[in-house]
């Protein structure tokens, strides 16, 4: 199946493709390395032989009159995490744990939540039938208290197994919404085709059950804010540009869209670009795309896409544009941590680039949103600075 040219000349793409070509370049460089460990499917013997494993352990210790003890990786901490360009941040293989006690007054509570949720694993497994981690929640929401510490120690569990979720039988609801030259068969078989839509096509809640997938695409962009998403729509920049793809995570990405950012990537091997607002918080978020977070560095290997690169908005383009000062926004001293904390992360040493634009925003003390540059035209982002930095290779 091809999808009928509606974009620019051939031309146009001239600077994408040599980009492409150096992407594959590096790629076939590094063909010689052995494959990266990461986190595997787990067969579903396996979870419950782990599972029956840890419960073992707590009967042995209360035959011993002991208080039994979660050892768990210590995910909040850099110490544990290193970085390597072709994956990102990772766990390190011998990490610090904390210990959760069953004894204690500030870990038995926690003790006995990821017990509940090892024990709603284990059914699930067995049964061959999933649940979101909403589902989870609702199955005793007093127990719980709240669904961010559901997601944690969902998290803390998926790490204990060495398990991705999706082999423990917990789904994520997506948020994220795609868009553009792409076709996909979902699990039950139906046919998904995201382009010629005038509305986006939601992130399947499942992207290991998607298959047969089709595009002749010349890049992906991966835009932060649902807002702007919504407004290239509007402005047909799938058409105007295509092919292309358009995906947004709505904020920071949930689950579901890094994996199927990454499954583009490892399918495809499209040139990946982030359009962020011009401030810490988009900063951090493209980040999550192309490196991972401490808290996810468990599954690096199956999340991140460290060839993603940064499109815009760019704080030079502020000022190379002429965007008055009226539009900005000045930095808050809680936005100043963020970049402080960026700067301090073991990725900038190989972003010169990257540290000069936040060495901008720092002098300026001002952060920009992407809507700063409709000051110049409604249409300015999909008409001019959009088609200029890709045609013109305006990305770092």
């Amino acid at each position: 199946m091809a999808f009928a040219p509606m974009g620019p000349e051939a031309s146009f793409f001239e600077v994408l493709d040599q980009h492409r070509a150096s992407l594959l370049a590096t790629l076939r460089r590094g063909s010689h390395e052995p494959p990266c460990g990461g986190t595997r499917p787990t067969s579903s013997s396996e979870v419950l032989a782990s599972i029956e494993h840890i419960i073992q352990d707590i009967i042995a210790s209360l035959a011993r009159n002991e208080a039994p003890v979660f050892s768990v990786d210590n995910r909040s901490s850099w110490e544990n995490i290193k970085f390597e360009d072709s994956v990102g941040l990772q766990m390190v293989s011998h990490c610090t744990t904390r210990k959760i006690k069953s004894d204690s007054p500030k870990s038995v509570q926690n003790f006995a939540l990821i017990l509940k949720i090892l024990s709603v694993i284990y059914k699930l497994v067995q049964s061959n039938t999933y649940a979101t981690k909403r589902d989870i929640y609702y199955t005793d929401s007093q127990l719980f208290g709240s669904q961010t510490i559901v997601d944690n120690i969902i998290n803390d569990v998926s790490c204990m197994l060495k398990a991705p979720r999706r082999s423990l039988h917990i789904l994520s609801t997506s948020k994220g919404l795609i868009a553009g030259n792409l076709s996909f068969t979902e699990e039950d078989g139906s046919r998904v085709n995201c382009a010629g839509c005038s509305t986006a096509v939601a992130v399947p809640s499942n992207i290991q059950g998607l298959r047969n997938f089709i595009t002749d695409a010349k890049f992906l962009l991966i835009v932060e804010k649902d807002a702007t998403f919504q407004r290239l729509l509007d402005d047909n920049f799938c058409s105007r540009m295509s092919p292309c793809i358009m995906v947004t995570g709505k904020g920071v990405p949930d689950l579901n869209t890094r994996l199927l950012v990454k499954k583009l990537w490892d399918l495809f091997h499209l040139p990946l670009f982030t359009l962020v607002d011009a401030d810490p918080h988009g900063m951090e978020i493209m980040c999550i795309y192309k490196y991972g977070s401490k808290s996810m560095s468990f599954e690096a290997h199956n999340l991140t896409v460290p060839a993603i690169r940064w499109l815009g908005l760019l704080p030079s383009d502020i000022n190379r544009l002429n965007i008055p000062k009226s539009t900005l926004i000045p930095l808050t001293k809680r936005d100043q941590m963020k970049l402080d904390s960026i700067l301090r992360r073991p990725y900038i040493t190989c972003q010169p680039f990257w540290r000069k634009e936040m060495e901008i925003m720092t002098a300026s003390k001002m952060k920009a949103e992407i809507q700063a540059l409709t000051f110049i035209s409604s249409d300015y982002l999909s008409r001019v600075y959009l088609p200029n930095k890709l045609k013109f290779g305006g990305w770092i």
